[in-house]
Formats: structure tokens, sequence, C-alpha cells
């Protein structure tokens, strides 16, 4: 149990390695899937471009939402642009930087995809030879449109009766594989260029804006893990609590049949263990509170303010302040002042 623990915090503290680990194996599986995927081209007019382009454009698709829901960062930029401003302004840079960081990772596998699928040029062949002009090569003499049209659809099926011993089949097929492998070779030289220049201006822009940009996207990530660790750690201490409750009417029937019961430590300090909150209506609360109003970034004890209350004492209890920063084991009693 020690070692999936370590595992889980591993992956906690190096989200940002491990998202660039499955970005990279969705790189190699959507290489691995074009090259077990069995081509087979319509050849039929009209088919062949919609499904060149269907196997062209459709699995990158795929794999871009596929990057999307796996990348923890997605559910957590959409949740900062769409939460309430509350006490907590918002900061549309830290968004567009995660939006960025999000987009980036998440096309890296459609991508690879393209430029293998430019490179091997099968799909290419396939959408376009229909819009070949035949003037350009011979054995298309004393044909009409439509038997050229069919002619020019069946370059991709070399075993076709009516190309598989044309004069111009394969020059055609040379034709648009060296255009396919050349426009997917331009693709990767302008990414690769892109990449370098983006490196190489880096430094000359705003260093500052980009370090305090980053610094509060990563405690977007960390504030939200540790939210949500802490509720489970309350959760889990609540539930006990609830259960003990349950089951206490059946401590007399127990003594009555002779039973002994040992009350642990653990048992005694319970009430210090569920950390304020011991209803429904709290918690419901506290939760409201944390999205509809987040507390400020700023910890010192003049931001710490009650701003959740209920009718018979504050919002949650031994949980004095809703604000999300301060937490106490028992409630805290309200000060008299004389006027």
């Amino acid at each position: 149990m020690e070692k999936f623990r370590m595992i889980f915090q591993y992956f906690q503290s190096n989200s940002e390695s491990v998202m660039n680990g499955i970005c990279a194996l969705l790189a190699l599986a959507s290489v691995k899937i074009y090259t077990s995927f069995d081509f087979n081209c319509p050849c039929l007019p009209r088919y062949n471009m919609m499904y060149g382009m269907g196997i062209m454009f459709v699995p990158p698709t795929i794999f871009f939402l596929c990057g999307m829901l796996v990348n923890r960062q997605t559910v957590i930029m959409l949740e900062e642009w769409r939460r309430p401003i509350g006490r907590r302004k918002k900061n549309f840079a830290i968004v567009r930087y995660m939006c960025t960081s999000v987009i980036q990772r998440a096309m890296i596998a459609p991508v690879v995809w393209i430029i293998v699928t430019l490179l091997d040029g099968k799909c290419f062949i396939c959408a376009f030879s229909e819009s070949i002009d035949a003037d350009r090569f011979s054995g298309f003499a004393n044909k009409t449109s439509l038997e050229v049209l069919i002619l020019l659809s069946k370059v991709p099926c070399k075993e076709d009766e009516l190309v598989k011993n044309h004069t111009s089949r394969k020059a055609i097929s040379r034709y648009l594989r060296c255009w396919s492998q050349a426009l997917g070779w331009s693709i990767l030289l302008f990414l690769i260029l892109l990449a370098f220049l983006a490196r190489s201006l880096k430094p000359c822009f705003n260093q500052t804006a980009f370090l305090q940009t980053r610094y509060w996207s990563n405690y977007i990530d960390l504030e939200q893990k540790v939210f949500d660790e802490t509720c489970c750690e309350h959760a889990r201490g609540f539930a006990h609590k609830c259960i003990v409750y349950f089951f206490e009417s059946m401590q007399n029937e127990m003594r009555l049949r002779n039973f002994k019961t040992k009350v642990s430590e653990e048992e005694e300090e319970e009430e210090d263990q569920i950390r304020g909150i011991t209803d429904l209506d709290q918690m419901n609360c506290l939760l409201k509170t944390w999205y509809e109003d987040k507390p400020p970034l700023d910890i010192s004890p003049a931001a710490r303010r009650p701003h959740c209350r209920s009718t018979e004492s504050v919002c949650l209890g031994g949980y004095s302040e809703c604000n999300g920063w301060h937490f106490s084991h028992e409630p805290r009693k309200a000060k008299h002042t004389d006027v």
C-alpha cells in the first residue's frame, strides 16, 4: 500500500511530466494504429475524396479530443474561466497560458498522424486522384469525361482490371505521392522552425510576467488537488462519525449481554478529529462558498473573516471561517463587548 501511495504522490507532484508522457504515448499509438490499419480506397468517383480526407482528419480529431480529455488541466482551465469572481479576482492571462499548454499537448498525436499519413501518400493519392489534369498524361486520348473520371478514380487500386495495365497509372501515383511527401516534409520543417523560434525568442519577452503566470497556473492546479485531498480526509472522518452514531444504539444491548467494549483513545478524541462540520447543510455551505466566493490569496490575519453563517453558529461549526484558510477543532465563542 505504501508503494502505491508513493506512486500516486509522484504522479501528483510531476503532473506535467506525466502529461508529456501520456501525449507521447498517444503519438506512438497513432503511428501504430496507422501502420496496422488496412487502407482500402473505394476507387469510386466522388467517394475517394470523402474516404481519403476522412482517414486523414477524423482520427486526428479523435486523438485531439482524447488529449484534451486525459489532460487534468482542461477541467481546471474551464472552471477557472467560468467561476464567479467572488473575493478572488480573475487573471485571464493564466487561463490563456493553461489553454495554450493544453492545446499544445493535445495537438502532438494529431500532428504525428497527419505527417505520417502524408509521408506514406496513400490517403493523398486516394483523395486527389480525380483532381489530376488528365491532359498531362498519356493514355487518356479519345476518352469521354466520364471515362476519364472513372479511370482516375481507379488509380489507387492497382489491381483493378481497368487500370492494371494502364500506361499512366504509375506516373499519376508517383506524381501524387511526391506532392504528398513534399507537403508532409514542409509541415514538419515548419513546426521545427516554429519551435526553434519560440525557444530562441522566448528570452526576449517579459520573463517576469511569464514566471508569474506559470506560478499561478501551477498554484491553481495544486490548490484543487489539496482541496480534493482535504475533502476526502474530512469525508472519511465524517463517514466514520455517522457510522458510530448509527451503531451507538447497539452499545446498550451489548452491555446487557455482558459484552465488554473498550473505548480507544482515538474514539475519545473523535470530536477533535471531525474538525467542525457536523451535517449536510454545513458541508453544502462550504462547497458552495468555495466555488462562488473563493478566498483571496492572502493568509494574513486581516484577510480572515467569517463569510458564511448559519442561524445557530458559523456555517461550518468548528470550521469557524468559511473562506477555506482557518481550521479549528472547536467552535469559536463569540466575544461580548459592552456598548
